[in-house]
């Protein structure tokens, strides 16, 4: 049997199909199952991505990524995320998933263990099962803000573990680990030569006084982390398909090295060279407004919800997701159905774990455009309070 044939498609999959069949019939959705920001790309990432065209920059690149990219992105993490790389320690990649791919590719071995937290993004999860990889769930609980904590990582450790896990912003809760629970869980990981994977996708996507540490940056010596970045949520780059991870491990970045070339051998040049001044020229005026735009979708669900008993919403800040308890006694499966039945959007618990907690909640994602969320909230209302 092929590694592949314990991979699922992905029930967010099966409902974004079941909407957009609906659509094209004529009803109304709601595109609450997607993470896909409704941000265009920010105006000086366009001119350069124009420019390169128009100077041909359409031919092969260096495997790991063009070289100005590299710079750019090594300046960055070192000033932003406090951690000192150098161009060489960076690759870049078909967005953050493909990076996972690879990561668990260069790292695991059949058998090895991955402590992950549950709930979780599916495929940071599978990408290690499908390296050979058994994942180990640690029940992310409400009483603890879904944060992710060292003390239960730690009883989950054995011999056979070798990789911790975390996404801090997560998705899908929105939950931030705590700076000194993070330290906890670096330190953790240095006393019993673990490898550390940060997924950091949502770094940038903050509000209502949220902050992101990046984890590599509390254990700089440390060689055996890697961490793993998204061009899609920062910059609402998503259909240009960029990420990139760095990782100071020379064995590590010289296997990422050789399954760079034998995936992909270089990513979209036009879109590295737009990269470039993502980071390098994008405002920071820009993302406040993104994510005062954010904080103002999330209101708007969160209002939605006041006035009805089926879901109890945690609270985040950070990422575009409302992560909710569904009340006990009622079966999510058939709740998200008639929900996407009625064109609202959602994503059922157990497309991200199967803890309690997580087969007992249901996910809102509040990326797409306001005025959707402004439509879409009513809707939902309506249909909850008359849930039975």
């Amino acid at each position: 049997m092929s590694r592949l044939d314990n991979i699922s498609l992905g029930k967010i999959v099966v409902i974004r199909e079941k909407l957009l069949k609906a659509q094209k019939d004529g009803q109304k959705i709601y595109r609450f199952e997607s993470g896909d920001p409704s941000f265009d790309v920010h105006p000086n990432v366009k001119s350069a991505i124009e420019k390169a065209l128009e100077a041909n920059k359409t031919h092969y690149i260096p495997n790991n990524g063009i070289p100005e990219l590299r710079e750019t992105l090594a300046q960055k993490l070192n000033t932003q995320n406090k951690i000192p790389v150098k161009p060489a320690h960076i690759s870049i990649t078909n967005g953050a998933m493909h990076a996972l791919y690879v990561t668990y590719q260069c790292i695991v071995e059949e058998g090895d263990e991955v402590i992950v937290p549950d709930p979780m993004w599916t495929e940071a999860v599978e990408n290690a099962r499908l390296a050979g990889a058994k994942t180990i769930g640690i029940e992310l609980k409400p009483e603890h803000n879904y944060v992710y904590r060292a003390a239960d990582i730690e009883k989950a450790i054995t011999k056979k573990t070798k990789v911790i896990f975390l996404n801090s912003p997560q998705n899908p809760t929105g939950a931030i680990i705590p700076l000194e629970e993070l330290q906890k869980i670096a330190d953790l990981a240095v006393k019993n030569n673990l490898w550390i994977v940060s997924d950091e996708a949502y770094e940038h996507i903050l509000f209502d006084g949220g902050t992101h540490t990046s984890i590599a940056s509390l254990i700089p010596t440390y060689d055996k982390t890697v961490s793993v970045y998204s061009y899609s949520k920062s910059y609402a780059m998503s259909g240009l398909r960029l990420g990139y991870f760095a990782s100071m491990n020379e064995l590590f970045n010289d296997r990422a090295a050789k399954l760079l070339r034998c995936t992909v051998n270089g990513i979209n040049s036009i879109s590295q060279w737009g990269a470039i001044h993502a980071v390098k020229d994008t405002p920071a005026q820009w993302y406040a407004d993104m994510n005062a735009e954010y904080l103002k979708r999330r209101n708007l669900f969160l209002d939605s919800l006041k006035d009805q008993d089926i879901l109890t919403p945690y609270v985040p800040k950070a990422a575009f997701y409302l992560w909710c308890k569904v009340k006990p006694g009622i079966d999510v499966e058939k709740l998200s159905e008639e929900l996407a039945q009625k064109g609202i959007g959602n994503a059922p618990g157990s497309c991200f774990g199967d803890s309690p907690e997580s087969l007992q909640s249901i996910r809102l994602a509040f990326s797409c455009d306001t005025q959707m969320i402004v439509e879409g909230s009513k809707e939902l209302n309506k249909f909850l309070k008359d849930y039975k």
